[in-house]
Order: structure tokens, then C-alpha cells, then sequence
């Protein structure tokens, strides 16, 4: 256990101020917290440095080392996805690695939806068809490639392999839904297969690595089953049944204090107490349903996108809804999203990216929400941003765009 809390903070504290390495930030929660915003901030129109012709994807965007990463799919004149490395300061094209692929008749074939994950200086990858990567990240060399549908027997889900790769230790962790492998670790220099673990198929839901009583769970919510894995072997801890329509198991769950929340858009939200075994907290099946969006948190109250009501807040412990924002901060629409950082957390300041490509600061309280500043960065899009120093970087289906903030 020791030796996993100090890789832990030596590997948080060695991304740079100017990084944003993975999925959701540089500790996967949504935090960013650069320092000296200045006091006008939200006063200032954000500048725009450069932007570049992509092409379409759902996939976040990533930052690391002065590089900004993304994916992206062309149809024609062979279909094929791509992961695109750009220069961050010029937007210069440093490198780029396609493989080719058949989408087939995937529901919202736009292209890939998973954020490429830079760690140790390599770029690991995962496309909405299976194949996952290992390239170097400053020189697009691939170190290795593989199919997970042909080598693992991973079974595509409706709408395309979603979740990032997940960085632990030696490995690099794969929820792709393989035979007898909800969650697939591979070696992370070799591409081999180390473990499978847990029931389910695939969902959408990037896992994320927990600790409790001071040893770690890999929790990883599926279409049938929140599921928590013993992330050293890959074998399940325990089962929660939470059979979802469609499949759409998404929205990263929140873990604080002891307590698992996950929340779907037709079931709603489960709060579960996590011990030897979890235990149903509360549950809320129509007024707190999530989707695509990432809730955050701070002092007992999470933020988390309804699909009818907009951006609420509500008791972590309790589930007791304090506001609604009225679908003023993104637009209602029949899949609602928006990507939610913590800007500066001992402020409540957050940013948000919203579907019509609107950067939107505003302070989140327990008792209000207060917006501050609204700015026109990108089209519409659903794809997670990369905030790195003073700056944003957002991508749509068209394009992928860089702005300094002040």
C-alpha cells in the first residue's frame, strides 16, 4: 500500500502547472486551481492564439510537456481515426498515427471518445472500435498497438468503446468489456495482458481507483453493475446492481467521505456507503439523473448536470437538492452536457465548457450559483477541454482551438 501512496504523489506532483495529462485533469477529478488568477479575469475576452482543422470526435482534449493531444476520425478516402499531437504554443502539427477502421453503423459515429493519456512520455490511447495504443509522446513512435476485439474478445458497446485509459503503476487499465473482463490491465511498456476482472460488458465510464480503509478499489460502473475490483489482480471486491437502459453508464462516479455516487439518465442517482460491503445510502430516481457529465465536489454538496433541471446541488450525504440552475448555464436538450472544472476550489470558482462551445465562469455556493462571465471559444461540442496555465484548449467537429485566459 505504501508503495502506491507515494507513486501517487510523486506522480502528482511532478505535472507541471501547464499540464492537463488525462481525462477530467491531472487527477482525474475536474481540478485545475492555476495559480494567480488576476482579479479581473472575468472581465477579460478571452484571446485566441491559434486554431487548427480537426476532424470529428467526442474525445477530450489533453496537455502535456508543451503538447496538446487529440482524437479525431476521417471517412474518406479510407475511414480511419487518428490521434493528432500539436505543438501548444504555435499549433504546429508535431506528429500524427492513424490506423484504419470500420464504424460500421455505430450510434453517433462522429469518431473516438476517449482523451489520449499522457504519462512518463508515452501516449496511451484507446478508439471507439477497440484498438488501444502506446506511442511515444514527442515523437509518435508507436511502442505498441493492439486490437482488443481481435486479441481479448472485447465486445464493441452500441455507441463505441468511451472510457479513457487509466494509468496504474505497471499497467494500463482498459474498460472494454471482454470475455470475463469487465476492466482489461495490460502491461503498460508491452501491450500484454496482465489481468481481467469484473462481469460486465462495456460501458461509457472511465474507472477510477478509490481508497478505503486504507487499501484502493478500482471502481468501474457498468451497464448492469457498479463494480468494485482489486486493482493488483483484477478480482471483484464486490457487486452493486444497477441495471441501466441502453446501457448508458457514463458519468464518472463521485467518491468522498465513505460515499459512492453514481446517477443514470432514466434510473437517477444512488448514493452507496461504501464498507465490507455497499450499502444503499439514498436514492433519488427522478430529480437527480445524470448522463455524460462528471459531477464535482466541495464541502459536503455536489454539483451534478440533471437531464430536465440543469447544473443542481445537492447533499452528498442526504441527496437533499439546494437549487437548480434552470438549464441557464447549458442548454436543455434531450442529452444535456457540460464539462465542469474547478477553476480556483477555495473560491468556488468553476469553469464550464457548455454544449454551444461557451466557456462560462461562475461561483458555486451551497445556497446559489452566481455567473460571472460568458465567452463564444468553440462550436458546439461535447468533448472535455484541457485548461492548462492560463489557458483552454477546445475541440468540436470541426476544429481545435487555443486561448489565453489573461
Amino acid at each position: 500500500m505504501k508503495k502506491y501512496f507515494v507513486a501517487f504523489l510523486v506522480s502528482t506532483c511532478a505535472f507541471a502547472a501547464e499540464d492537463w495529462p488525462r481525462w477530467r485533469g491531472p487527477n482525474s477529478d475536474g481540478g485545475w486551481n492555476p495559480q494567480d488568477i488576476p482579479a479581473d479575469f472575468a472581465r477579460k475576452a478571452p484571446e485566441q492564439l491559434w486554431k487548427k482543422e480537426i476532424s470529428a470526435g467526442f474525445g477530450g482534449v489533453t496537455v502535456s510537456g508543451g503538447r496538446v493531444y487529440v482524437m479525431d476520425r476521417l471517412k474518406t478516402p479510407k475511414e480511419v481515426e487518428h490521434i493528432l499531437c500539436f505543438d501548444a504554443e504555435s499549433g504546429r502539427n508535431v506528429w500524427q498515427h492513424t490506423w484504419e477502421v470500420s464504424y460500421g453503423s455505430m450510434d453517433y459515429g462522429n469518431g473516438p471518445r476517449s482523451s489520449v493519456n499522457i504519462s512518463d512520455g508515452k501516449a496511451y490511447a484507446l478508439g471507439a472500435t477497440g484498438v488501444a495504443l502506446c506511442l511515444d509522446a514527442v515523437t509518435g513512435q508507436v511502442l505498441w498497438q493492439v486490437d482488443t476485439v481481435k486479441t481479448f474478445g472485447a465486445k464493441i458497446p452500441t455507441w463505441g468503446f468511451a472510457a479513457s485509459p487509466v494509468i496504474d503503476g505497471d499497467r494500463v487499465l482498459l474498460h472494454a468489456g471482454a470475455n470475463a473482463g469487465s476492466v482489461i490491465a495490460l502491461d503498460k511498456s508491452s501491450g500484454k495482458e496482465v489481468w481481467r476482472g469484473g462481469p460486465d460488458p462495456a460501458g461509457y465510464c472511465t474507472p477510477e481507483i478509490i481508497w478505503l480503509a486504507g487499501k484502493r478499489q478500482l471502481i468501474a460502473w457498468g451497464p448492469e453493475h457498479v463494480q468494485s475490483l482489486n486493482p493488483d489482480s483484477g478480482l471483484v471486491n464486490w457487486l452493486f446492481p444497477y441495471k441501466i437502459t441502453y446501457g448508458v453508464s457514463i458519468a464518472q462516479p463521485l467518491y468522498h467521505d465513505g460515499i459512492l455516487i453514481v446517477s443514470g439518465y432514466w434510473h437517477g442517482a444512488k448514493a452507496l456507503q461504501l464498507g465490507k460491503s455497499p450499502e444503499l445510502l439514498w436514492e433519488n430516481k427522478t430529480e437527480i439523473c445524470g448522463l455524460m457529465s462528471a459531477p464535482f465536489y466541495k464541502d459536503g454538496v455536489v454539483y451534478m448536470l440533471d437531464k430536465t433541471r440543469g447544473l443542481q446541488a445537492f447533499e452528498l450525504k442526504t441527496g437533499r437538492i439546494l437549487w437548480s440552475d434552470d438549464n441557464s448555464l447549458t442548454p436543455k436538450e434531450s442529452n444535456p452536457q457540460m464539462s465542469l472544472v474547478w477553476m480556483q476550489e477555495s473560491t468556488n470558482l468553476a469553469a464550464l465548457l457548455n454544449s454551444n462551445g461557451e466557456l462560462v465562469y461562475v461561483t458555486l455556493k451551497p445556497e446559489k450559483r452566481v455567473e460571472l462571465a460568458r465567452w463564444q471559444i468553440i462550436g458546439k461540442t461535447w468533448a472535455h477541454p484541457a485548461f492548462a496555465g492560463n489557458r483552454v484548449f477546445a475541440r468540436s467537429d470541426k476544429e481545435l482551438s487555443a486561448w489565453r485566459l489573461w
